[in-house]
């Protein structure tokens, strides 16, 4: 087995990958690679790469998880970049040169991915002070407030971080600025602080009772909120629910640190099969030395292995990737090209386009997941790959191969990757039944909620908002509406009359 690389090696490897990365036209943003042992990885790993992150227990038990992976032998992280100005990249020590050679322009190609891909142009390249100063804010709250409160927040807000608009960054929204849809902000019930022995005499129950009331009668009156279907549903709890001051900055720390990592999820495919794809290239072309050849095929046939059952990112994305380079070389493409029925003559078809190299740039460029698939996933590549859909069989209680047809491949992949796999959630109405209750509707596109998900998600937007919250979604194919008032969970179907 070869020697672990030393920082020497990096140190003296760097100049020579990056010129080669640079000569074939990556453009990324200087990167700064630094050695650590596995238990210091998965700590970052744990972090999302950020060591500065704020303090929480999920942390922990991620790190608990990956430490656990590493020592029975489940998983091995080989190398972490981040999205920042400079990247910063983490080399696992114990891997060899060659394998550090492979991971440095791996690396180097997430990095130009990161600067060029347009999911990403929004996202804060200063993040690791960013981070930094989320933890010093949370922290002076945990000394302010108490471990115990701020961390049970943290843990609900966690919950829901799901609940924002992945698109949101791309698209104006119309607002006024101040507020979801130009809607003004409810009235809700005013308390004094207080410790809890004494808040029953500086907050006593019958004026907050009369409060109440008040609100509901007023609220009759009050325009809707929002004017129109709200997807960025922590948007919506900042501008809305009564939350004091330290609990509004804490939600809008989750929410930020939402919406950067966010790209990462809407670009894994395209992201780790333009990695793949380069570091594949430049290896083979110019980087590796004959007796590492043995080595580097041995690493790299097990990052693209196919796994059965499962979809594998890197193999999915360069595969897409070369097929693509192929096709535009040999000008498979336009209108000439799709109207040929003649079999025989497309599988030879080759104008000598010579565009291959070009169009894979501006794919990288332009496109996420969703539309990467869409685009350019074909029927013969679902077919030269033995690509298939699987779904659970009720009948054995077991997931199967469902569909070898071209469409619906396409159509699960899509469902899959459309919202991150997510169902599309919105805030319809914070006055439902002029009662200022918090009323989301469910987006039903032939796929159920899970009810223990739906549960625990009501549960945790009914402390934000401090009174009942619904969601309309569809179970057994029929509307319902399922209800959580803030210590019963309800489900009733809803009357098509």
């Amino acid at each position: 087995m070869s020697a672990a690389a030393t920082q020497a090696d990096i140190l003296a490897i760097q100049p020579e990958i990056e010129a080669i990365a640079a000569s074939y036209g990556l453009d990324f943003f200087p990167t700064i690679f630094e050695m650590v042992d596995y238990d210091t990885m998965n700590q970052l790993a744990a972090y999302g790469g950020f060591p500065v992150r704020y303090p929480h227990w999920r942390f922990g038990m991620e790190y608990d998880q990956l430490s656990k992976g590493y020592r029975y032998g489940l998983q091995k992280i080989y190398e972490m970049v981040i999205n920042t100005n400079p990247c910063y990249a983490y080399l696992m020590k114990s891997n060899p040169l060659v394998d550090q050679k492979l991971v440095m322009a791996h690396v180097y190609a997430h990095c130009d991915f990161f600067k060029n891909n347009y999911a990403f142009a929004h996202t804060n390249r200063k993040m690791i002070d960013e981070m930094a100063n989320h933890s010093i804010r949370i922290r002076r709250y945990i000394d302010k407030v108490g471990l115990e409160q701020v961390e049970s927040f943290i843990d609900t807000c966690l919950t829901l971080e799901n609940l924002i608009d992945y698109h949101s960054p791309y698209i104006k929204r119309h607002t006024n600025g101040n507020g979801t849809n130009g809607a003004p902000k409810p009235k809700t019930v005013k308390k004094l602080r207080s410790k809890h022995y004494m808040d029953r005499y500086i907050n006593p129950p019958e004026f907050l009772e009369s409060q109440r009331r008040e609100i509901e009668s007023e609220v009759q009156d009050m325009p809707s909120i929002p004017a129109s279907p709200e997807r960025d549903i922590l948007f919506f709890l900042m501008q809305y629910a009564p939350l004091d001051s330290w609990q509004h900055d804490i939600l809008s720390i989750i929410r930020e640190e939402a919406y950067y990592f966010a790209p990462q999820g809407m670009t894994k495919i395209m992201n780790e099969g333009w990695a793949t794809y380069w570091h594949s290239t430049m290896m083979t072309e110019k980087i590796l030395t004959p007796a590492e050849v043995v080595d580097y095929a041995e690493h790299h046939s097990g990052t693209i292995a196919n796994h059965p059952g499962r979809l594998n990112p890197y193999r999915i994305g360069v595969l897409l990737f070369k097929d693509i380079e192929d096709r535009w070389n040999k000008g498979k493409f336009g209108r000439e090209y799709e109207n040929c029925d003649d079999l025989r003559k497309k599988r030879a078809w080759d104008t000598q386009a010579g565009l291959g190299r070009e169009k894979i740039y501006e794919v990288r460029k332009m496109y996420s997941d969703v539309t990467f698939i869409d685009t350019f996933l074909t029927e013969e590549f679902c077919r030269e790959h033995k690509l298939f859909s699987f779904a659970y069989n009720r009948n054995n209680k077991r997931y199967e191969i469902e569909s070898r047809e071209f469409e619906l491949i396409k159509s699960r992949l899509l469902q899959s990757l459309t919202n991150l796999g997510q169902p599309f959630i919105e805030v319809v109405d914070a006055n439902f039944q002029n009662r200022a209750e918090l009323l989301l509707q469910h987006r039903y596109e032939r796929v159920e909620l899970d009810k223990n998900y739906a549960s625990d998600t009501l549960t945790n937007l009914q402390r934000i908002w401090k009174r009942p919250v619904h969601i309309r979604s569809f179970l057994e194919e029929k509307p319902v509406l399922l209800s959580y008032d803030g210590e019963e969970f309800k489900q009733k179907w809803i009357s098509d009359n």
